[in-house]
């Protein structure tokens, strides 16, 4: 547990925050308080259990008073189901990092062994416990909550995290023990800088969580074997060199045809966002099997949001390798995604943590690159360059087609705006042409570009 510890230390010397950790069993409504409190919902929620198995944090601010929510998986103290035992762990692992605890238990179903076992865990701790009955819907079933009295804690308190049922009672005692928000002036000018954002994305079972438990340096995320193990998006910060990352963990992406669980639709929608609020989308790819129809889909949505992409094949210690086998590799994954040959592409196990360091480096490239601002002047003398060496031709036999200035509107993806006579002549091989010359000669590396023609205003075309 020494990371774990380690990290904790680094935290409360960043952040003062008080830091609550919300514990029970499978499906007791702990992701439900969580996005309740948060205000959104960014844990996902359903009847089935074991839904949560890593740890989510998210920052709260309710009535003043500022601190961080951990939503954990199910805590069954005695069980042989090798993903149940890892959500354990990670319980487990926030419980230590926590400030203060709050046990929840289902008033549907009553107390249970596992809940008096959860309940003597906590008590060990020293640490101060907030004892919740949830699924408490109305005054008339407040009854169901007389069975955790057995547990000789006190305050109960029964509420409903669905409904708000109960809630304003509990919320005050808990926030009496959290603090006013401590503003810290070089913190928040901290957080105010642009961090990375990178999501990790492909189909299930590709080493996603593996790779983010090895750049973390702890057990952050449940990772198993077994396919679909990751089921909500999970953003952990990395620190390397005193830089910051957010790594997004994401749920396995499988084809639509194979996806017939309700869940699993919420975890497949969940992971194509954060693909749409990263900076870099990181692909993986198995090296047993390079691109499929699905990892060219994932690629191809990245690429078409204007996101970078960096294309790892993963498990290369999986595979009988010798000195042309990372060029032929590299081959057919441009042959297959041709619209991405720009891309970097590296050949990394998560397991084993070959090359896995390399990631941060591309990630710093293409970031510098993603948010590259080039002045005006510059680029208009570029533009000069490139049309006397190859001009955009004619749109019909009588009129040339002429490209006047052009300027970089924003970043994120680099954007150029274009300003010609006839807007709708210019072919996509031009398009692609000019964004190859932007690329090169610029050093826009692997970041998407994104070229935009219009017509200069107020003046008559030129024939």
């Amino acid at each position: 547990m020494w990371q774990s510890m380690l990290w904790y230390r680094i935290r409360m010397a960043r952040n003062p925050k008080t830091l609550v950790a919300l514990v029970g069993r499978p499906n007791v409504g702990k992701s439900t308080l969580f996005n309740r409190l948060l205000g959104s919902r960014k844990a996902i929620v359903d009847d089935t259990p074991g839904l949560t198995r890593d740890r989510n944090y998210a920052n709260v601010t309710l009535d003043e008073k500022a601190f961080v929510i951990v939503d954990t998986g199910g805590f069954e103290p005695q069980t042989d189901d090798e993903v149940l035992a890892q959500m354990r762990t990670q319980t487990m692992v926030a419980v230590e990092q926590a400030d203060i605890i709050v046990f929840m238990g289902d008033g549907r179903i009553g107390l249970t062994p596992s809940d008096r076992e959860v309940v003597r865990t906590l008590q060990k701790t020293n640490k101060m416990v907030f004892y919740v009955v949830n699924k408490i819907d109305s005054e008339k079933s407040e009854s169901h909550a007389v069975d955790f009295f057995q547990l000789g804690v006190e305050p109960l308190y029964a509420l409903s995290a669905m409904t708000g049922y109960g809630m304003r009672e509990f919320l005050d005692a808990l926030l009496d023990e959290i603090d006013s928000d401590i503003s810290n002036p070089v913190e928040d000018t901290l957080s105010a800088v642009a961090i990375p954002r990178v999501a990790v994305v492909g189909r299930p079972n590709v080493g996603k969580s593996t790779l983010i438990n090895l750049l973390v340096g702890e057990e952050r995320l449940v990772a198993n074997p077994t396919p679909g193990t990751t089921r909500d998006s999970i953003d952990t910060i990395v620190r390397r060199n005193r830089k910051e990352y957010l790594f997004i963990d994401t749920a396995g992406i499988r084809r639509r045809a194979r996806i017939v669980d309700r869940v699993e639709i919420f975890s497949v929608v969940k992971a194509f966002r954060s693909i749409d609020r990263c900076d870099v989308a990181l692909v993986l790819l198995d090296a047993e099997e390079l691109v499929t129809d699905q990892d060219a889909r994932i690629a191809g949505y990245a690429h078409e949001k204007g996101r970078c992409v960096i294309l790892a094949i993963n498990k290369w210690d999986m595979i009988q390798k010798n000195s042309k086998t990372f060029e032929f590799c590299v081959s057919e994954v441009r042959r297959n995604l041709k619209f991405l040959d720009f891309t970097p592409v590296v050949s990394i196990s998560a397991l084993k943590g070959t090359r896995c360091v390399k990631v941060f480096d591309l990630i710093d490239d293409l970031f510098n690159q993603y948010r590259k601002r080039v002045s005006t002047a510059t680029l208009n003398k570029f533009l000069e360059t490139v049309l006397s060496e190859h001009p955009p031709g004619m749109r019909s036999k009588y009129r040339k087609t002429k490209i006047y200035y052009m300027t970089q509107g924003d970043v994120a993806p680099p954007t150029f705006t274009l300003f010609c006579n006839y807007p709708e002549a210019i072919h996509f091989s031009y398009r692609r042409f000019l964004e190859n010359r932007l690329r090169e000669y610029f050093d826009f590396g692997g970041s998407p570009l994104k070229l935009i023609f219009k017509g200069r205003v107020g003046r008559t075309r030129s024939r």
